[in-house]
């Protein structure tokens, strides 16, 4: 005859420890980091649309005057400087120069023999 033993045996688990539970104070507010961000981009969306609405166009339904203008082209030794100065007179060659660049959309002043330039017309 076989004898049969029985045995209870527990598994014993490690206990977790219980994480304190804090006090909520009222009037304060924590964001998360998500919580933060979406802040952060409306914020940015309300000034953009705010930005959109106050920038109105200064366009008109009358059409304007163009401003006279004529070609010249660039001669060998020409620069810039000087067909600024000639178109300028005595007034400021400087002012003359920028009125070249944005009527030609130029990135620099310089200028090669033989272009095409369109020069305000009497300065």
């Amino acid at each position: 005859m076989s004898t049969l033993t029985a045995s209870t045996h527990v598994a014993q688990h490690p206990v977790r420890p219980v994480r304190p539970v804090r006090p909520v104070r009222s009037g304060s507010v924590r964001l998360t980091r998500r919580g933060r961000l979406v802040v952060v981009v409306l914020a940015v969306l309300a000034v953009l649309a705010v930005g959109l609405f106050f920038s109105g166009s200064v366009a008109t339904d009358e059409p304007g005057t163009p401003e006279p203008t004529r070609v010249v082209q660039v001669g060998v030794g020409d620069t810039l400087w000087d067909i600024a100065a000639g178109l300028a007179g005595d007034g400021d060659t400087r002012a003359m120069i920028d009125r070249i660049e944005e009527l030609n959309a130029l990135d620099s002043g310089m200028v090669v023999a033989g272009q095409k330039l369109v020069v305000p017309i009497g300065g």
